[in-house]
């Protein structure tokens, strides 16, 4: 992800959670790509909320990808353990991996589902996103559908001027 200030070296980096999760406006430590739980640690004093996967960092491996899910569910589940509210940004494609992790049986974690929709502002009112299942009646009761427009409420919006304001370790 290319991303202003943040070059491919950044590793960590503090700022107030932006984004409107559980941990909206919590003091956070950002964490890029897989990274030794002793130097995370280093970088924790006064965090109530660490973010993994920043920056798209989560590889979207397929879902019995044992040998990338592991360190990452390693990783987030020793600080989960610890008491720490944790978040794991994941693209939409990664759900049914993350379902088949231990990752959601914590309640101190905060699933970020990345669903890239570019354009939003131009398909129109009657617009409606349909979250389905993979195939008919295969892991969901049924299917919801939202109304795009109603998914764009104000007091859920994230300027992207917001995720400027951050401190690289």
């Amino acid at each position: 992800m290319i991303r202003e200030g943040h070059d491919a070296t950044v590793r960590f980096f503090h700022g107030t959670e932006v984004e409107h999760t559980p941990a909206f406006g919590k003091k956070t430590l950002f964490v890029v790509g897989i990274q030794p739980i002793h130097d995370i640690a280093l970088n924790l004093t006064g965090v109530e909320h660490i973010y993994f996967g920043a920056n798209m960092s989560f590889p979207n491996p397929g879902i019995n990808d044992y040998n990338v899910w592991k360190p990452w569910e390693d990783m987030v589940l020793f600080f989960l353990r610890k008491g720490y509210l944790c978040t794991l940004d994941i693209d939409v494609k990664s759900v049914e991996g993350l379902a088949d992790s231990g990752l959601t049986e914590e309640n101190n974690f905060i699933p970020v589902i990345s669903v890239k929709l570019p354009y939003a502002q131009l398909l129109g009112y009657n617009a409606t996103i349909k979250i389905d299942d993979k195939d008919f009646a295969a892991s969901n009761p049924g299917v919801w559908c939202h109304s795009l427009h109603d998914l764009k409420d104000r007091s859920k919006f994230t300027d992207w001027s917001k995720y400027t304001k951050d401190e690289i370790l």
